[in-house]
């Protein structure tokens, strides 16, 4: 590893240990479980996909085909509102863009209850 991205990794360590500070860390999964139910460990490496979506908007296909190179799409977010946490699709929390050694990175602003995105899957 270079100087470089050791310092990169140095910096993206130092703002998760600083968000990590920030929120109480919740007890682990197997300290909760009752007898007979099932075990969280098996699922904690299954690997998702994380995206952060800044809009969106409906266009036709004439107009689709008519963008090139400097063309400019209204999407329906106000400029400076959250942008939204999707994991696999689904929405689990609004943040904030943040930069850190040049790289994009999001603070969670508003995290979704689990219960309430548990009704949204219905």
């Amino acid at each position: 590893m270079s100087k470089d991205e050791q310092s990169m990794a140095d910096e993206w360590a130092a703002a998760m240990e600083e968000e990590k500070d920030a929120s109480a860390e919740p007890a682990p999964a197997s300290a909760s479980q009752k007898p007979g139910s099932p075990d969280l460990d098996v699922i904690l490496d299954i690997p998702v996909r994380i995206s952060m979506e800044v809009g969106s908007t409906a266009i036709t296909i004439r107009n689709l085909l008519q963008l090139n190179q400097g063309s400019v799409i209204e999407l329906d977010r106000l400029a400076g509102e959250p942008l939204d946490v999707l994991v696999n699709g689904t929405l689990i929390a609004h943040g904030e863009v943040v930069v850190v050694n040049d790289k994009f990175g999001i603070r969670m602003t508003d995290v979704i209850s689990p219960s309430e995105r548990i009704k949204k899957l219905r």
